[in-house]
């Protein structure tokens, strides 16, 4: 099974039993679940959280409990920022004297909005406890995540600004259900991995041996785009250059950029381009016919009608998304007027994921629409 499958069981999962909690759909989200402030409020009995006098939590709904906890603990508590686009960390300041129901409401994403200062990367931070949210994870400490990778770049930066040490514990907080067997090969080196998982009735140390990341491979997990979108990665990436390191890009190496990469992307765009009309692989696709549209010597292809588009929302705004879900299309219609997009996919199995993915997900405060398109007969 691929980390794609153990998301789509999980989430399959939590949804058919019954167990999710808001916002839902789960699909594509650390799902939020029925126990969750329980399963929080254990973090009280670890003893690396009653140490810990700066706490990273990540703003995840499922962890609303975790933020509480440390706020009423009277701990520094670090929230990163949403996808990262404004800077790293936002520091919670509660107003003097706040109430119960103050920091409950510090706690949540507007309050974390409200009482809030950003913390740059000089800011001298040391976090003595990290707490992420996962789609899934095994007693063995490997952990998987909703597919974006934030969570990872923010244990990495946090490395390379010198926030976090080697021996700073890692704490998830899942589902029962949540906790699997995952298979070592399936991790990849800048996966972040945990030391401590709390569930509604279980504390889990795993023990874990399995180096965490020291530090952001550039070279792995980094993209010319995801640096575009990540102002802050651009001023990590010029101090650690000055200081010597190799900083290339995955998409900047001499075997990516011209050899096997170039030939695959030229193979895609010509077969993408033989229908009349059709856009080059990533480009919306013009044409009249938005059902399966068929490339010369292929199958028809299938096709995922998305709507309930934000009218503010860009095609490269949208294929961005698509890129995060690894759901890329071979051909996109972009129908802005009627707040609509047709995917083709060659591969049907892409297809599902991808309606399954974008299904309800909230783009610009729109619940998305996704089914899959009617077949139109070939002409000619």
């Amino acid at each position: 099974a691929s980390k794609w499958d153990i998301r789509e069981k999980v989430w399959e999962h939590l949804e058919a039993s019954g167990l999710t909690e808001f916002p839902r759909p789960v699909r594509g989200r650390i799902p939020n679940f029925k126990g969750s402030l329980q399963a929080c409020c254990s973090l009280g009995e670890l003893a690396a959280f009653g140490r810990a006098r700066e706490v990273k939590v990540d703003p995840d709904k499922a962890l609303e409990g975790a933020r509480l906890a440390a706020l009423q603990a009277r701990k520094t508590l670090l929230v990163p920022t949403p996808r990262l686009r404004t800077g790293l960390f936002n520091r919670i300041v509660p107003p003097p004297g706040a109430t119960k129901e103050i920091l409950r409401r510090c706690a949540t994403s507007q309050g974390v909005r409200d009482y809030s200062v950003p913390v740059g990367l000089d800011s001298k931070a040391r976090v003595d406890l990290v707490i992420v949210g996962s789609v899934a994870v095994s007693e063995k400490g490997w952990r998987i995540g909703k597919g974006e990778g934030y969570a990872d770049m923010e244990y990495a930066m946090m490395v390379s600004m010198g926030a976090v040490q080697e021996d700073t514990p890692v704490v998830t907080i899942v589902h029962d259900c949540q906790v699997l067997d995952i298979a070592e090969e399936l991790l990849d080196d800048h996966d972040l991995t945990v030391d401590y998982i709390l569930t509604p009735t279980r504390t889990i140390q795993t023990n874990c041996k399995r180096p965490k990341p020291q530090g952001i491979m550039w070279h792995k997990a980094m993209s010319s785009e995801m640096l575009g979108k990540i102002p802050i990665l651009k001023t990590l990436r010029w101090r650690e250059k000055q200081a010597g390191k190799d900083v290339t890009l995955q998409d900047e190496h001499p075997a990516l950029a011209n050899t096997n990469r170039a030939a695959a992307s030229n193979k895609k765009v010509m077969a993408a381009n033989t229908q009349p009309g059709a856009a080059p692989v990533g480009q919306p696709r013009v044409g009249s016919d938005p059902g399966n549209p068929k490339f010369e010597g292929s199958d028809p292809i299938t096709t995922v009608y998305v709507g309930n588009l934000p009218g503010s929302l860009r095609v490269s705004e949208l294929k961005s998304v698509l890129r995060e879900l690894q759901v890329v299309p071979a051909g996109l219609s972009w129908q802005g007027a009627q707040h609509g997009a047709f995917l083709a996919y060659r591969d049907p199995g892409t297809a599902h994921r991808a309606l399954s993915s974008l299904q309800g997900l909230s783009l610009g405060g729109n619940a998305l629409r996704a089914e899959l398109a009617k077949r139109h007969s070939s002409k000619g």
